[in-house]
Order: structure tokens, then sequence, then C-alpha cells
């Protein structure tokens, strides 16, 4: 048995099914040793991709296995770093394997040598160069364990190809996991959560501000459960989105530059704000003395380290949220928060956005509204990055499903592969990516390989001709000067559609697109649906 059996074996040890990634000589031990394994792996077109189908694949069901790529070394490796930062903004559990030169080669520059470690060391949550052959199963189960324990994240594990060639006597993988070092943090410090219950007890327009750390904890019902209880009203941040359903009606929408009017004026009005498993980031906080100035401040966090970074709270809670919020429900508290209800409630009418869309056009808020509202009560829906994210942030309906979008990095291109990823995780849910066409064309070769590995995903491009986003921001700080953002030269997306097989549908005004959503929707096939929007269209 070699060091790539071993990796392999350690994998499957994990309950690993699938591998996102692409091949090389560095690597190549490994890709063999996987090919005699139950384990699938999935060719992506680029290594980018990997990392992000991976992603997907992980947050597809609730983040409690990392999802696992592999790639080779070199420009393999450093393709692969975008992926990584963006996994590990968004504190994704991920297992990212690179191959290596050999020991005796590093540091010398030799062909296709990277040294990867060092270039992600920044943006992993722990990275680990194995140089001996006998480290590779602890290696792994240190790595597994950190990444999804804690505040979750990427972990890097690079194998210089010697090390996979080097060959074992016994294979045993450990049971547990002794890391001297790492120790984080589940159950909240009982005299904090007593505090809590306190100032919840004096306050009369408490808000909770809920964030990705709720999902990642897997604590979405322990947190609705003491919402719906006490008659609390909850914001949350972009990655929060799916924490209450946008129906619910305690549900007061996104927060932050790009948020609900009436989420931001109820965070100014709040007197206690509770900001679980968020980072208190620029934003969904631009200013971040508004949560902090006049009220009490809760954060609860799993990371001690970014409680107090930016805004310094009056009750600091290290811990699971779903851990904390299972004791928090367990304390019992009268208070009547009626007419704060009552207040948020008019907002929600007086603050409602208001548009003016060009008919001539797909109104893209009104498209997204009627998609989401016509998908799968449990779909998922993925949104890239640009206007057709922030476009779905303002009016995406969720329910029971899930909505998932790269918030911290807002990596461009990300959609297609993650919707791979969660498709492959979830076959038995409606997947669905939402970008424009800027981004779509970031990673629209991914589409072989969803037609290779028969993985149906369901795709929207929002169409203006324009890096939109980037269109709008000259729009207002440049008086219209457009600079490096027109998109002419675009792809007709019904001939491209056509290479690889796929079913089309373009949309070009609102009259057409209820029966387009209908088709588009009708059965688990893969789909292209094109919205023509107006290129001088605004989120704002």
């Amino acid at each position: 048995m070699n060091g790539a059996d071993i990796m392999v074996k350690c994998l499957e040890a994990e309950g690993v099914k699938h591998v996102f990634g692409y091949p090389g000589v560095a690597i190549a031990p490994f890709y063999n040793s996987i090919y005699e394994s139950d384990i699938e792996s999935v060719l992506v077109r680029t290594e980018q991709s990997s990392a992000h189908a991976a992603s997907g694949y992980a947050r597809a069901y609730n983040n409690e296995k990392p999802g696992v790529c592999a790639v080779t070394s070199g420009p393999g490796a450093t393709n692969l770093i975008t992926g990584i930062a963006t996994a590990f903004a968004d504190s994704i559990p991920m297992i990212a394997i690179t191959g290596q030169v050999k020991t005796d080669l590093l540091g010398n520059d030799v062909f296709q040598e990277a040294d990867i470690t060092g270039a992600c060391e920044s943006f992993v949550k722990y990275s680990y160069l194995v140089k001996d052959v006998n480290d590779i199963p602890r290696v792994f189960k240190e790595a597994f364990h950190v990444a999804s324990t804690g505040r979750k994240g990427p972990v890097l594990i690079d194998v210089p190809i010697d090390v996979q060639q080097a060959t074992v006597k016994k294979f045993e993988y450990p049971d547990s996991v002794d890391m001297r070092t790492y120790k984080p943090t589940v159950k909240g410090n009982g005299a904090q959560i007593g505090k809590v219950i306190k100032e919840l007890e004096k306050a009369k327009k408490p808000l909770i501000c809920a964030g990705g750390g709720v999902l990642l904890s897997k604590g979405r019902y322990e947190l609705l459960s003491f919402a719906e209880k006490h008659n609390i009203p909850v914001v949350t941040t972009m990655m929060g989105i799916s924490v209450i359903s946008t129906e619910h009606p305690l549900c007061f929408g996104m927060v932050g530059n790009n948020g609900k009017a009436y989420a931001n004026k109820a965070m100014q009005e709040a007197d206690l704000i509770m900001v679980v498993g968020a980072r208190v980031a620029d934003r969904a906080f631009n200013h971040p003395e508004l949560i902090t100035k006049g009220k009490v401040m809760i954060h609860i966090d799993v990371d001690p380290a970014e409680i107090g970074k930016i805004a310094g709270p009056s009750i600091p809670l290290v811990g699971d949220a779903q851990a904390i919020f299972a004791d928090l429900g367990e304390k019992e508290y009268e208070a009547d928060y009626s007419e704060w209800l009552n207040i948020l409630n008019e907002y929600k009418v007086t603050y409602a956005r208001k548009r003016n869309p060009n008919p001539e056009y797909v109104d893209p808020a009104a498209f997204i509204n009627i998609l989401s509202r016509k998908m799968d009560k449990d779909a998922i829906y993925i949104a890239d990055v640009g206007q057709n994210q922030i476009w779905s942030c303002d009016n995406v309906c969720v329910r029971e499903g899930k909505f998932m979008t790269t918030g911290g990095m807002g990596t461009m291109g990300y959609s297609i592969p993650a919707a791979i990823g969660a498709k492959l995780r979830r076959p038995e849910r409606m997947v669905v990516a939402v970008c424009g066409d800027g981004s779509f064309q970031m990673s629209m070769c991914e589409l072989a390989c969803a037609k290779q590995h028969n993985i149906p995903v369901k795709i929207v491009v929002l169409t203006n001709n324009y890096l939109g986003m980037v269109r709008e921001y000259q729009h207002f700080a440049y008086n219209d000067q457009y600079s490096v953002v027109d998109l002419s030269g675009n792809p007709d997306l019904e001939r491209l559609s056509s290479a690889y097989d796929i079913p089309f549908v373009r949309v070009h005004n609102m009259d057409e697109a209820p029966e387009a959503i209908d088709r588009f929707l009708a059965n688990d096939e893969s789909y292209i649906m094109e919205a023509i929007i107006d290129p001088m269209d605004l989120v704002k």
C-alpha cells in the first residue's frame, strides 16, 4: 500500500463519496488509487471550480461534512486559490488536496512547483505539507476535524508525489483527534446567558440579526423556536438569508448597504440587538456605531476573534449558535414586544422599495420573485455575484429551502460549479443557479462537467451586456463614464446551449416570464433560461 492508497482510504473512512478536481502528474498517484475505489471523481474544467463545487456540496447538506477537491501542483494549485479564499471568507468546511513536486526538489523552483501552503496561509483554517507517508492518516483525521468544527473553513493538504508513491506495511486510521492547541468552544457561558435573559426582560425593542454562522452550526431551528416563543423580530445578513423563511411574520429582511430599508431602520431603532453568527463586516454593518450607541449589543459567535473586532458588544458570548439557543430556549422570562412588531410591520409598508422598471425588458426584481415562488418549497437557489446577487437577496422567496451565495469574498463564477456540487449532494432537490452574463462566462465551461457526469442543473442568465454592478458604480461615482464594462461579444446563449445539447428559453419581457419559468422548472433536466434586462437598470 502506498501513500496515495492511504489518502483514498482516509477519505473512505470519512465517508467521502465525491471528489471534485483536475488531475496532473503531481497528483496522478492519488487519482490512480481513487480509480479503484467507490469514490466518484468529478472532472471540472478549471481548478477554481473544484473548490466552488466542493463548497456547494458541503452547504447543500447543512455543512455536516466538508466538500473535497483535489488538483495538481503549480498552476493547478494556484488556480485553486480563489476557490479556497472564497470558502474561507464564508466559513465553508472544505478539504483541498494538492499534489506537489518531490520532497528533495522543494525550494528549487523546479517545473510546476509552487509554495501553495505559503501562498494560502492567510485564507486557510490550517494547512499541511506532508513529508512522511506515515503522517497521512493523522493529517487527514485532523484536517477533517479542523474543517468541520468551531468556525468551519478550508484545510489544505499538500502531498509531494514521492510521498504519494512511498509504501507502508500497515494502514490504521485514528479513531479520535487530540490537538492540544485546537479546542473550539461550543457551549456558551452560563453566566453570560443569564445576562442575555436579563437584558431581554428589560428591552422594549429587541432584534435578532442572524448571520451565516447560524446555518453553519445547524442552529436554525433553535434560533427560530426562541424567536417565535418570545415574538422577537429577525433580520439577516446576506449569508444568513436561509435562517428564516422570507414569508415568516417575524422576518424583516436583509440588512446592509443593499438590504431592506426597513431592516436597516429596525437596526437603528432597536434597543437590543443580538448579532448571531455574523462578523459585523462592512457590507452588513456599514456604520458599526449604529448597533452599539445607545443600545445593548449581544454578539454570539463560535470564533472569539470576531467578537469585539469591529464593534464592542455589551455582552460577548462565545459558542455554537445551536447550543446557545438551545440553552436560551430553556430559560423563561416575560416580555411583550407586540408594539415593536406593529411598528416594524408599518415600516415594511412605508419603507418598501419602489421600482419603475422598463416594460420593454424583464424586470429582474419581479422575475426573481416569480421564479423563486414557482420553485419547489425545498429548492436550493444559488446566486452569483453582481447585480444578480443583490436583486436575488432583495426579492427571493425562501421557504423550506436554501439560499446560497458567496457573501464574504464576492467571487464571480461561483454559482454554476456550486450548483453542480449542491445537486450532486442533494439530487432530490431542485437546484437553480442565477447569474449575470458576466459571471456566467466565468464558469460556462462547467456545462461540460454537468453534462459529462449527468448532473442536471438549471441556470438563469440575466443578460444586460454589461458588468452591471461596476457599471452602476461608475454611473454614480464617475458620471456615466463607463470604462471596461461593455460585454459586447457575448455568446449567443441559444447556440451555446445547443452545443451542449441543453434546452434553452429566452425571455424578453414580463409578459413572457410566467410561461417560460413554468417550462424551465417543469422537470429535472438541465435547462438554461436567459432573461433580457434593461442595461441601465439599477439595484438601488
